[in-house]
């Protein structure tokens, strides 16, 4: 039910409905807008404090230019709920019950005013580039903007799109949003750059996008509404690559979100009166406080260790080691491909890089997991988190990190069935001193206590023994084994169960073992299984005389599918597996 009937929004099925409103209805309008991005983030959860900062931009834009025919590619897409409500899509957000409705990032499947599904950083500018060069190969004459913050200009590719966009000899038209602040506080000589030109109000001699050959504009009110529209009436149409830097504060309108915006970058379900988040913490340890632990440990024991993240510290829970021990702490930026180089070089001369990765944005480094680090066989280590079957969109999944690192020479990838487990392996990686080794932050809460080894170097399966049928079940699946295991011995079925602790490096004797003893053999991992874990046993064991059976995500993009629906259909619940392992058993 609309919560807000007499929103003025309501009027808005397009943006040519903008064209027709004053100064004061758009004031108002900016007004609706913000008080809708708190109410439905505050029950939903999702990104706060960009959103709320770009709502005059979005509506300037939409008040000049006239899309669909005019483009533009919000980088990141994470600051497109404005966007959204002006383009025909406000009931996600005025009508609690079609909250669900509407995706979180831009999306063409969506609406013809989205031209691309973007969820990582800095593609904005060349994806516009190359939206202007097939306009001009086709004679047709329309804008062309790419949207980009002051955190997206840390990323490698966008200097490589500022790069071939400052030589387009049509309109195209970059926004810098510069709001000083990427996740957590910016890094870098960008930051020095911006702030040079803020603070000369654009006119330093120091402008690095004249330096390209760019064109530039500088607006200091970038939250100002008639400031927005003159500014983007002044940069519409123009024939060449024009830069428009424009001043934003992150969090407008919500001033705990202004006075912590790292805290209100993306925020879980919350009191809008308290400002308190109302999904409750975990309780004891969690993977994250596992592995900061023993990093902690190893500097107290002067290991050389370097934690390196790229502005996500969060996620890991690096607080502490930034606050506690800076010399030992680096965030790179908005930059994966350089926190894995950077690590290289750093391995290379006697430190231990201990990189901190996301599992969907670790897709974005994989020249440098093979080139610089495995061609190299470095020590480095590596922790990737949200590697696993989640509800997501389909720019964020994390299930393909197992298919990018595990089928590299040299890498080692480690999944711990337990917080035990998963500190040993934390603590082997960062003392042992032969090659790269990653591990697989668990996305499902694990056991605090189990089993665990001490030496990784050789890969042992842990086999508790059955009959007919042996599961191995990878990492934080290992609990679906053990209760899949529970369901068949409900019918007289002992299953084995297995922890192979490893997604690419198979204990042979194991499995050949397996093949002598067992009938059947099921292999669980949460992640891809196209060129997962169970395709290696399978592949291993294709000439021995037992069954194997692979069970794993999709190999395809889902969007925000929930990870229950997907282990439905992929047969990846304890009652279904039961249920198959009795047909393949005959």
């Amino acid at each position: 039910m609309n919560q807000h009937p007499d929103f003025l929004l309501n009027k808005i099925a397009s943006p040519a409905d903008l064209k027709q409103l004053s100064l004061a209805q758009l004031t108002q309008l900016a007004s609706e807008i913000r008080s809708l991005i708190l109410e439905k983030d505050s029950v939903e959860g999702g990104h706060l404090g960009p959103d709320l900062g770009i709502v005059e931009t979005a509506i300037a834009w939409h008040y000049v230019f006239d899309a669909p025919k005019d483009k533009i590619v919000w980088d990141v897409s994470h600051q497109t709920y404005p966007h959204k409500m002006l383009t025909g899509r406000a009931y996600g957000w005025l009508d609690p019950d079609r909250y669900e409705e509407v995706t979180p990032y831009s999306n063409p499947d969506e609406s013809p005013y989205d031209d691309f599904a973007i969820g990582h950083t800095s593609t904005s500018i060349a994806l516009a580039t190359g939206m202007a060069k097939a306009r001009d190969l086709a004679g047709e004459n329309y804008n062309v903007t790419a949207l980009i913050g002051d955190g997206s200009l840390t990323g490698g590719l966008a200097f490589e799109g500022l790069n071939n966009a400052a030589v387009e000899k049509g309109n195209l038209i970059v926004v810098i949003n510069d709001n000083q602040m990427s996740i957590d506080e910016n890094v870098g000589g960008v930051v020095t750059s911006l702030q040079k030109l803020r603070e000369s109000n654009g006119q330093t001699a120091e402008n690095p996008f004249k330096a390209l050959g760019f064109d530039y504009l500088y607006e200091d009110q970038g939250n100002d509404l008639e400031a927005m529209i003159k500014a983007f009436e002044a940069v519409k149409d123009t024939k060449h690559p024009i830069v428009l830097h424009i001043n934003t504060l992150k969090g407008k309108g919500y001033q705990p979100a202004v006075e912590n915006k790292y805290a209100h970058h993306w925020v879980l379900p919350f009191d809008l009166k308290t400002d308190k988040t109302t999904v409750p913490s975990p309780q004891g340890p969690t993977a994250a406080s596992t592995v900061i632990d023993v990093v902690k440990d190893e500097l107290e024991h002067k290991k050389p260790l370097l934690t390196i993240n790229a502005a996500i510290p969060g996620v890991f829970g690096l607080d502490e080691i930034k606050k506690n021990y800076p010399e030992h702490y680096l965030d790179v930026g908005i930059a994966e491909q350089e926190s894995l180089t950077l690590a290289a070089g750093a391995a290379r001369n006697g430190a231990i890089p201990v990189v901190f990765q996301n599992s969907t944005f670790l897709q974005r480094a994989f020249d440098q997991l093979s080139h610089d680090i495995a061609a190299n066989n470095l020590h480095v280590v590596m922790l990737v988190a949200g590697g696993g079957i989640t509800t997501n969109s389909k720019t964020h999944l994390g299930v393909f990190d197992q298919v990018l690192v595990s089928n590299l020479p040299n890498w080692k990838y480690l999944a711990p069935t337990n917080l035990t487990e998963l500190r040993a392996m934390t603590k082997w990686a960062i003392e042992q001193a032969n090659g790269p080794v990653a591990i697989k932050e668990p996305v499902l809460p694990l056991p605090a206590e189990g089993k665990a080894g001490h030496d990784y170097s050789q890969i042992h399966y842990e086999i508790i023994p059955g009959e007919k049928v042996a599961i191995l079940a990878l990492g934080d699946f290992y609990q679906l084994g053990e209760k899949t295991q529970a369901e068949l011995a409900k019918v007289g079925i002992k299953a084995a169960l297995v922890n192979p602790q490893s997604a690419n490096i198979l204990d042979e004797a194991a499995l050949d073992r397996l093949a002598q003893d067992y009938q059947v053999l099921v292999t669980l991992e949460d992640n891809a299984i196209d060129g997962g874990f169970g395709q290696k046993v399978a592949s291993y064991l294709g000439d021995q005389n037992i069954l194997v059976k692979n069970y794993a995500a999709p190999r395809e993009y889902t969007d925000l599918e929930t990870a229950q629906a997907i282990y439905q259909r992929m047969h990846l619940t304890p009652d279904q597996l039961a249920s198959d392992i009795q047909k393949l058993l005959g």
